[in-house]
């Protein structure tokens, strides 16, 4: 089953708990909430107090991804604020290995993410280790940018790893994901799709997970 994690970067921040009302009513499983400090990504978002002030609002998985720096020195408390899912990314992690083992400590999942240029085997020893792998299909810091085809390449080869070697991670897409591409995306073989402006920035934020969720189920359908 494919699962949808509409991104609160695209949301209308003034009306938070209303905009993420509407996706959770609408269907959606998981949010998936973009930390970022203006080091590692030209751009500055919401932290642990934001993710804290919403968690009593939603049942949704909160699906957190720390485009940080040094983003060991802040998992305690991003846990503590109600992540479910902790998401790091390789290229900030020198030790990942022992990042992935102290998410795991603070009764959260783990998750990798990968940049665009960053290979596979940047990621290949933590494998059996995390609970996500996350493939970023632009270069990360804002939303509303065009997907690059090249890195979807990266999804079909962790899925072919994860068969071969009998690990349990599933396979994320973050990046230009929309309905007019959606098909293309799917046939990746992709487990999670986060969509920020496609569903936050269409008119209907409801209507647009609604379709994503019906285009899921068509494919499956096949």
């Amino acid at each position: 089953m494919k699962i949808l994690a509409p991104s609160m970067l695209s949301a209308d921040f003034s009306q938070l708990k209303e905009e993420i009302a509407k996706i959770e009513n609408a269907g959606a499983q998981y949010l998936h909430l973009d930390v970022m400090d203006g080091h590692f990504v030209p751009n500055i978002s919401f932290g642990a107090p934001v993710i804290k002030s919403l968690r009593k609002h939603s049942n949704m998985v909160f699906d957190v991804h720390l485009m940080i720096e040094n983003p060991e020195k802040y998992l305690e408390d991003f846990a503590k604020a109600g992540a479910d899912i902790l998401n790091v990314h390789q290229e900030t992690c020198p030790e990942l290995e022992k990042t992935v083992d102290m998410i795991h400590s603070l009764g959260c999942k783990a998750g990798v993410t990968i940049k665009p240029d960053t290979p596979i085997e940047k990621i290949l020893p933590v494998l059996d280790n995390v609970e996500m792998v996350l493939v970023m299909t632009v270069y990360p810091g804002f939303s509303g940018q065009k997907l690059i085809p090249e890195a979807m390449k990266k999804i079909p080869e962790l899925i072919k790893i994860r068969e071969e070697k009998g690990l349990k991670f599933t396979v994320q897409i973050d990046g230009g994901v929309s309905l007019k591409n959606l098909t293309e995306v799917l046939e990746t073989g992709v487990d999670i799709i986060v969509a920020g402006s496609a569903v936050f920035g269409a008119e209907s934020p409801a209507d647009a997970t609604k379709d994503f969720l019906k285009a899921f189920e068509e494919f499956e359908n096949k």
